[in-house]
């Protein structure tokens, strides 16, 4: 009767994605105290990291077609600083992160200049 009972039951696989994005960490751990979900926190690492990969290909694409030279290390840093902080300065790079991260929103709805808005009065000494 048991073998009965365990025949109708079936095995199935079930999907999962192994992923290499570090687990979150314990917020009491974290000084600045977590207040964003974990997953969204994921996810716009996710986005960042899929932003650095973009960049240092495209840098790599042009130095090995020989259309950018480099000298030194120091100037792939920098060129790489520059063109990031140019992509983060703009809003098709705020809309690619806004939108890794579930969001859809109008480009010209996106504030490059967001005021940040202080919660700790601080004494004048």
């Amino acid at each position: 009767m048991e073998d009965d009972a365990l025949s109708t039951y079936n095995l199935a696989t079930l999907p999962f994605e192994i992923s290499k994005d570090p687990v979150p960490t314990d917020p009491s751990a974290n000084p600045f105290r977590l207040v964003v979900d974990p997953v969204m926190r994921l996810r716009l690492r996710k986005a960042l990291m899929e932003l650095i990969d973009s960049h240092d290909a495209e840098l790599a694409k042009y130095v090995s077609d020989g259309s950018l030279a480099l000298d030194s290390y120091k100037e792939y840093v920098e060129l790489f600083a520059r063109s990031l902080r140019e992509t983060m300065h703009s809003k098709e790079g705020v809309a690619f992160l806004l939108e890794s991260c579930g969001f859809e929103i109008d480009s010209d709805a996106i504030n490059l200049y967001p005021e940040t808005r202080w919660r700790v009065e601080r004494e004048d000494f």
